[in-house]
């Protein structure tokens, strides 16, 4: 394994479609688990392959709550109910903005093998691979963004 540098806004990477996944080589295995590396060396839940400069529709997602998620092509299928919450990204580092999603996604995507699967997520979980989903479209959390926070001010009382 190896840590990969993480692309920093703005970078043309992080706003473009990514390429759908053909081959599920070694080198795919190991570019998910460099990215595994990745994203808990910077202490995130998820990151996707453009976050690294790949333009490969390959996102990895650990939110501790659930067994660690190796996304490959990933499709929402079926979303219900909403919630705001907070989100940042490992591309915009100290940025933190209330986001409205679906609560409830199912989605379809293929293993590192290539082996289909469908998986239904709530919460935390959803909110997490829905944003990781996201940057695979180009679509990054910043466009998304009811009310921008800065997490120093939030609960002092001022």
């Amino acid at each position: 394994m190896a840590m990969r540098e993480i692309v920093l806004h703005p970078n043309e990477v992080l706003e473009v479609e990514c390429h759908p996944v053909e081959e599920f080589d070694k080198e795919l295995h190991q570019l998910l688990d460099d990215m595994f590396e990745t994203m808990y060396a910077a202490e995130g839940v998820g990151l996707a392959a453009p976050q690294i400069g790949i333009r490969k529709q390959v996102a990895v997602v650990d939110t501790r709550e659930e067994e660690a998620l190796e996304l490959i092509n990933p499709t929402i299928i079926k979303s219900s109910g909403k919630e705001v919450d907070l989100e940042g990204c490992l591309s915009f580092p100290g940025l933190f903005g209330e986001v409205e999603r679906p609560y409830s996604i199912t989605l379809k995507a293929l293993n590192r093998f290539g082996k289909p699967f469908k998986l239904k997520a709530e919460g935390f979980f959803a909110r997490a691979i829905q944003h990781e989903i996201d940057h695979l479209h180009g679509v990054l959390f910043t466009e998304k963004v009811i009310r921008y926070i800065d997490p120093e001010q939030e609960g002092d009382g001022e």
